[in-house]
């Protein structure tokens, strides 16, 4: 069982940065391909960025591919997802998931966080 919890959220300009964290309890952190997913008011969750277990490879949405950073720290047990030149268009609810295979699909992760909230203005 791993137990997600996010932050880092808020309310941001067009053109501000926010560094998202992801915090997992239990020991099996690296077990886990670890993913950003976000979903907008009336919109399907949809997915953002994801990196392996090891950390060696990352993939990212086409909206966000050069604005936004995933990484992670297997000794803070922590996913983060750096996010600069935020845009309007990404508020939403961020959520992150583990998986033992993680790719863009929510299906291929096992465990989610309750979401932080982003809202960016124009």
């Amino acid at each position: 069982q791993v137990q997600l919890v996010e932050s880092g959220g808020g309310l941001v300009q067009a053109g501000d940065s926010l560094r998202l964290s992801c915090a997992a309890t239990g020991r099996t952190f690296s077990r886990y391909a670890m993913g950003w997913f976000r979903q907008a008011p009336g919109k399907e969750r949809e997915f953002v960025a994801s990196i392996t277990r090891g950390g060696s490879n990352t993939s990212y949405a086409d909206s966000v591919k050069g604005r936004f950073t995933i990484s992670r720290d297997s000794a803070k047990n922590t996913v983060y997802l750096q996010m600069n030149s935020l845009k309007p268009e990404d508020t939403a609810v961020y959520y992150c998931a583990a998986g033992s295979y993680g790719d863009s699909r929510p299906i291929t992760y096992d465990y989610w966080g309750q979401g932080t909230q982003v809202t960016v203005s124009s």
